[in-house]
């Protein structure tokens, strides 16, 4: 068997995965830049060590001298996200570059299709094409997406099977699974929360706009127009505003900006 340099076959892939890392973190600055909230959290790359390239290459009965053509993940990027439905839009995101500077060849979803452990995570097999000072390269890398609560339990589940050296206990296998299986019922639940804070915010914004729309007109009409019995108003809007309804808030300022309107006041 010919003697394999491991550092120089290898520097292509760690070139790829640190090439990945920074345009996937652009990605994610660009949303910060205007304003949105990215679906990625945290970003991060590695490049399989050499034990672990001949590990895996042992268990699928590869020749070490083949592991470059026939292993795809010995470049890896792990993109952690805050809920669930944000998995997918990470994955639009990779697929729309597509053609571009990369291939999709494959996706597996253990999403929505867990693998009996438990396990839940979307994986992406790229070629991602780089140039090296030996010229183009297409280098494979395998792109997984998931949740802080998934990657949570795969970081614990990985180190398990690192100290059994791959043979859990049955009665520990059923605990892990348990354990997916919660961390999945949290991901859903505090995609609902995420959904009940998000529309609370909106009413209060709604609120607080109709607030300063009813407060500038009973201003300019008091101050400008010189209504007469705008006391009375004042006293309605603060009846309104205490007891909470958000639609009698709309239709009292509706009401204001009509005879706004009527006086021809403008805002000031």
């Amino acid at each position: 068997m010919e003697l394999i340099n491991w550092d120089e076959r290898l520097l292509p892939y760690r070139q790829a995965v640190d090439e990945l890392t920074v345009k996937i973190n652009n990605m994610k600055n660009e949303y910060s830049t205007l304003k949105l909230v990215p679906p990625m959290e945290e970003i991060h790359g590695r490049v399989k060590s050499v034990s672990s390239i001949l590990d895996k290459a042992a268990r699928r009965n590869i020749a070490a001298e083949d592991v470059f053509d026939k292993l795809e993940d010995i470049a890896g990027i792990r993109i952690i996200c805050r809920f669930v439905e944000d998995i997918e839009r990470v994955a639009n995101i990779i697929r729309q570059r597509n053609g571009f500077d990369m291939q999709v060849i494959q996706e597996e979803d253990y999403v929505k299709n867990p693998k009996p452990g438990g396990y839940r995570s979307y994986h992406m097999t790229i070629i991602y094409n780089m140039i090296t000072i030996d010229g183009p390269k297409n280098i494979p890398c395998e792109i997984q997406i998931r949740t802080l609560a998934m990657n949570f339990w795969a970081s614990i589940e990985h180190s398990l099977r690192y100290k059994y050296s791959g043979n859990l206990p049955d009665e520990l296998q059923d605990r892990l699974k348990n354990c997916a299986d919660a961390a999945f019922l949290l991901d859903t639940e505090m995609a609902t929360i995420r959904d009940d804070i998000v529309e609370a915010k909106m009413i209060s914004e709604t609120k607080n706009n109709l607030v300063d729309n009813i407060v500038k007109n009973l201003h300019n009409l008091y101050y400008i127009a010189k209504v007469e019995k705008m006391s009375a108003f004042n006293r309605k809007f603060i009846e309104i505003y205490q007891n909470g309804n958000l639609e009698e808030l709309r239709d009292f300022s509706q009401k204001l900006q009509t005879m706004a309107r009527l006086y021809k006041v403008e805002y000031v």
